[in-house]
């Protein structure tokens, strides 16, 4: 597919940059078809996409593209920003209560400024900013986010610094109209729907992640469509700008939520119908090998650059011991300061006491309590749990019968190749395991439980240390904390002790199974089968610093916390047995079937904000949306049948090179959490209704381009304009905050499952 375009200058800009397509008038439309291909290949040869081996093949009248006018787009962006602004700052401090999820992404932002390392299940750039918001705020750390703002905590700033991207969102949408080629006037009623929408208002108007995620969204989307009016220029400084700034916008997305990664989904897609252009066009090897190499770094290595970079400062600020301790390893935690694991006995001998933690990523450390198995033995479970916990604590002793007082006789040294036994400190109980019972879960595995007492002389019992690798310099053939990487193979079966993040069922309190992996069914050097000494404990051996000894690796955390942030974003599942307001399917999103009260209080002298959006905006996109197939298919069938009268010459490129932008990016964003097992809520969607209301401007714009004349153009953009507007201006109430009597507002509950007036489930 060869594009081909050109800019104009002499432009009626009330036209939006276009004279009509279709217009008789038009010079190129009245010269003879033989003349017109010459022409074209003469623009071609300025314009074309990608500099083919074969002429191109003439298409009619290219469609003109935008160019950026500073005398006319930089006033109307100018005053789009501040009616923008206007809708986010309107009374943001009016509520100087925690409102909703600010009592968790405000606590993530605390942790920046204590300087102490937290877990969650989002990349940290979005809480990063809200720290450095915080930071600007004058907070000093110690606010939990719990309740009213104090007073030196300056709440109303740290919400308009977010709302800040949420302003940004409005010229972004103008910005984006006019690189996909619409009239201004649809730029500007695109920046107008995204003010006006409701749901978008309101979100803006707190310390969540939504708004930076959202404004990154339309960055990247603003990036590949100005990419792709300028793809004709290939490799010129211009290119490579939008394309660096492609990248970078990718970047920034998917470090502040990995909802961003369909973001990178949409522009990867975008790549590889340029490069099957290019395969049909007959682009020369070298020019698409140039293509190729341009993309792998501006759209792979600049944005992981990116995204690892994010995650690097993230380590760096947080250098203190914290509540997400549990979820990193010991090579990490040993050098956080203030962590209990950096000073500790470093050889681990007989009669220590250990906590020991499995390296299989999401396991846990060795775990066991007083509840039995419900079937099979019967006897003592044996778990992994991922937090700390008395029931973690284990001593290691020689096996039953060989005599050895822990207290008085020398202190000797657990080496590879000892048998040794693991004895539960809370319950006296012996890690065990058998041939005669399956584990309950991973039923090709032998159950290990907790069994019999440490003068039980039961082979049973018996464990075998294998020393698989020594990250330390003293590879002595001892058993060190932290240091050595070992395996647990059991004397009489020969099996490895394995934890693979397996759950077991309610009865095992959803800790991970424990097994003894038969290494005929399975490798060995899996690191299910791989264990730590996390903590040890023994009086007689004087602890040290071991932060020295501990070689760490930027990479190897990285890629942890990365799987660790996929396992607990794994496990936010709804729970299906009980209702939760927040929640909501993605079915239910487009047409707002549910809307969502974004605090529990609801009464009289409460400030009430209720997550509604634009009716008019929401169900209308939607529809466009789902009916887009349609008319694809509409389209498809005409050219098939060789209808000519469809398209004005170059208007089908131009609609294709929106619509696979618009819809496609809506597509992305909306449908994979039908595929998503996670719990979701009515403000997935919002990144999806950003694409839908643009491309239901698309819509409109290329609807009156082909059916109507300039002024009616112009009355149909105005009256969806005073419509929308007035639509939000109805919800207003709800979205800036109602403090009266709820029943006060009527005429607001515009479908029977809207939760405003009263809510069948709150008590």
């Amino acid at each position: 597919m060869n594009i081909m375009a050109r800019d104009r200058d002499d432009t009626d800009p009330l036209l939006g940059g276009f004279s009509s397509p279709r217009s008789p008038s038009s010079p190129r439309m009245q010269q003879p078809r033989q003349q017109q291909g010459q022409n074209e290949k003469l623009d071609a040869d300025g314009f074309t996409a990608y500099p083919a081996s074969r002429a191109p093949v003439a298409t009619g009248v290219p469609y003109m593209r935008n160019k950026w006018t500073a005398g006319i787009d930089g006033p109307i962006i100018a005053a789009l920003t501040i009616l923008c602004a206007f809708t986010r700052l309107y009374q943001i401090g009016k509520r100087a209560t925690v409102t909703w999820d600010e009592s968790h992404f405000g606590k993530f932002g605390a942790y920046y400024i204590n300087r102490t390392f937290y877990h969650d299940v989002h990349p940290p750039l979005a809480k990063m900013l809200i720290g450095l918001s915080e930071y600007l705020a004058g907070h000093n750390g110690t606010f939990r986010f719990k309740g009213a703002y104090p007073e030196y905590v300056n709440y109303t700033f740290m919400r308009c610094f977010t709302a800040m991207f949420g302003i940004g969102l409005a010229p972004l949408a103008y910005l984006t109209c006019l690189q996909l080629n619409m009239q201004r006037r649809a730029c500007a009623l695109a920046a107008l729907f995204v003010i006006f929408d409701n749901g978008l208002c309101v979100m803006s108007r707190f310390v969540l992640l939504d708004e930076p995620l959202l404004f990154f969204t339309a960055a990247s989307l603003c990036s590949v469509a100005g990419f792709q009016n300028i793809r004709h220029r290939a490799f010129s400084c211009e290119w490579w700008r939008w394309l660096l700034l492609t990248g970078c916008s990718l970047g920034l997305v998917s470090s502040s939520k990995w909802v961003g990664f369909l973001a990178v989904a949409l522009v990867g897609l975008y790549t590889i119908e340029e490069f099957f252009n290019m395969y049909i066009d007959f682009v020369p090897a070298r020019t698409a090998a140039r293509h190729f190499g341009a993309r792998v770094v501006a759209l792979i290595a600049v944005p992981l650059a990116i995204y690892m970079l994010c995650f690097k400062i993230h380590f760096s600020i947080l250098n203190r011991s914290g509540p997400g301790d549990s979820k990193m390893p010991p090579t990490f935690q040993v050098r956080l300061k203030g962590s209990p694991l950096g000073r500790q006995p470093f050889a681990v001998a007989y009669g220590s006491q250990l906590t020991i933690r499995s390296m299989y990523p999401g396991s846990g450390l060795l775990h066991s309590h007083t509840h039995m198995y419900p079937d099979g033995s019967q006897q003592q479970q044996i778990t992994c749990y991922s937090h700390k916990d008395a029931n973690n604590d284990w001593v290691i002793v020689k096996p039953a019968g060989q005599e050895f007082n822990y207290t008085s006789d020398p202190v000797v040294s657990v080496r590879d190749g000892d048998i040794v036994s693991l004895m539960h400190k809370n319950t006296k109980r012996m890690l065990h395991s058998h041939r005669a019972h399956k584990a309950p879960v991973t039923t090709d595995d032998y159950e290990v439980t907790g069994y019999g007492s440490s003068d039980w002389k039961d082979a049973n019992n018996n464990w075998r240390v294998e020393i698989a690798s020594e990250t330390s310099s003293a590879a002595d053939g001892e058993l060190h904390t932290i240091t050595t990487l070992f395996r647990l193979r059991h004397a009489g079966t020969g099996c490895l002790l394995s934890a693979a993040a397996v759950n077991l069922p309610s009865w095992g309190f959803r800790q991970t199974e424990v097994t003894c992996r038969r290494t005929a069914n399975r490798p060995s050097s899996s690191t299910a089968s791989l264990w730590i000494v996390e903590r040890h404990t023994n009086p007689r051996i004087a602890p040290m610093d071991l932060r020295p000894l501990i070689r760490g690796s930027f990479i190897g955390d990285f890629l942890r916390l990365n799987m660790e942030m996929a396992r607990s974003n794994n496990a936010l599942v709804p729970d299906r047995d009980k209702h939760n307001h927040l929640e909501s399917s993605p079915w239910s999103w487009p047409f707002l079937i549910y809307p969502m009260r974004m605090l529990g209080s609801w009464r009289k002298g409460d400030i009430k904000y209720y997550e509604v959006g634009n009716p008019l905006l929401w169900w209308v996109s939607a529809l466009t949306c789902v009916l887009f197939p349609l008319q694809l298919a509409y389209y498809y069938v005409c050219r098939r049948r060789r209808i000519s009268n469809v398209w004005a010459p170059g208007e089908e490129l131009h609609f294709w090179n929106g619509a696979k932008l618009l819809w496609g990016g809506w597509a992305l964003h909306y449908l994979p959490f039908f595929l998503m097992g996670r719990v979701t809520y009515l403000h997935h969607y919002l990144p999806a209704l950003y694409f839908a209301l643009l491309f239901l401007v698309f819509e409109i714009d290329h609807a009156c381009r082909r059916l109507l004349g300039t002024g009616m153009q112009r009355a149909v953009v105005l009256v969806w304009a005073v419509a929308a507007m007035a639509v939000f201006c109805w919800f207003a109430p709800l979205t800036f905050g109602y403090v009266e009597d709820i029943k006060t507002l009527t005429h607001r509950q515009w479908l029977p499952t809207w939760n405003i007036y009263s809510d069948k489930y709150v008590m």
